[in-house]
């Protein structure tokens, strides 16, 4: 029999925990729920302006989905330290660093498998309830792989940050800010504001959200791909922080 490796225990023991937290569990249904309701509520109530998209009506409510999927990341590991519960997570697994990459692995591929099911029954949805022919189509298979993508960032994000804070409270509030933050500020730094604006998931998630369907001009300077790649390279960036100041601090 092989016996298992340090970072194939650690993903397990990541997993037994995600699904067996409340408020972990409650977030994540939540965040795979919400993208439906937007689309049913949008469909049903025909609140959509002539211009809109299939896709991003569909998707009016992945924004606040995706600062869920932020949280769940955020409080995978702030969670633990609020309870104590860290201690036995280092104990079973003394390498911190295998630790923080069994928590992002985790969180990264059950917010992207999430949110691409999610994401999807919430755009058939709504081109099945839609008046047919009045708003474009396009072809959203590309842009649903990216918009997952941007769940999975912003999980990782969360991680991140909760690891840097580590209170739960502090580490959503921190998180749901920086999801924010760019959109609202950028628009003050002038001819960087495209940079600035495209630095949050958040932002990448609703430029994506119109690929398959709007104009080069709607979608914004950067462009979705670009400001995705911007972020997760932002993120990546992050992520590496907290794992340095992670292991200095529990050294």
């Amino acid at each position: 029999m092989t016996t298992p490796t340090l970072g194939s225990q650690a993903l397990s023991y990541e997993w037994i925990k995600f699904r067996s937290v409340r408020s972990t569990v409650w977030t994540t249904a939540a965040t795979a729920v919400l993208p439906l309701l937007g689309a049913v509520f949008v469909a049903a109530t025909g609140s959509l302006q002539p211009d809109d998209t299939v896709l991003g009506g569909s998707l009016t409510l992945s924004v606040v989905a995706q600062m869920l999927a932020a949280v769940v990341g955020a409080l995978v590991v702030s969670g633990e330290y609020s309870s104590g519960t860290i201690r036995t997570t280092f104990a079973a697994v003394p390498r911190r660093s295998t630790v923080f990459a069994a928590k992002a692995t985790l969180v990264a591929a059950v917010m992207y498998v999430l949110a691409l099911l999610s994401c999807s029954a919430a755009y058939l949805v709504g081109d099945a309830m839609l008046p047919e022919g009045r708003y474009a189509q396009g072809d959203p298979l590309p842009a649903l792989f990216g918009i997952a993508a941007s769940f999975a960032v912003a999980a990782v994000l969360g991680l991140a940050v909760g690891t840097l804070v580590r209170h739960s409270a502090g580490a959503v509030t921190t998180v749901i800010g920086v999801l924010l933050l760019p959109s609202l500020f950028g628009p003050l730094f002038g001819n960087a504001e495209r940079w600035i604006a495209g630095l949050s998931p958040t932002a990448a998630l609703e430029k994506l959200t119109q690929t398959s369907d709007a104009t080069a001009d709607t979608v914004g300077s950067l462009g979705p791909w670009p400001s995705l790649l911007l972020v997760t390279a932002c993120t990546t960036a992050l992520a590496l922080t907290a794992l340095v100041l992670l292991r200095r601090r529990d050294a």
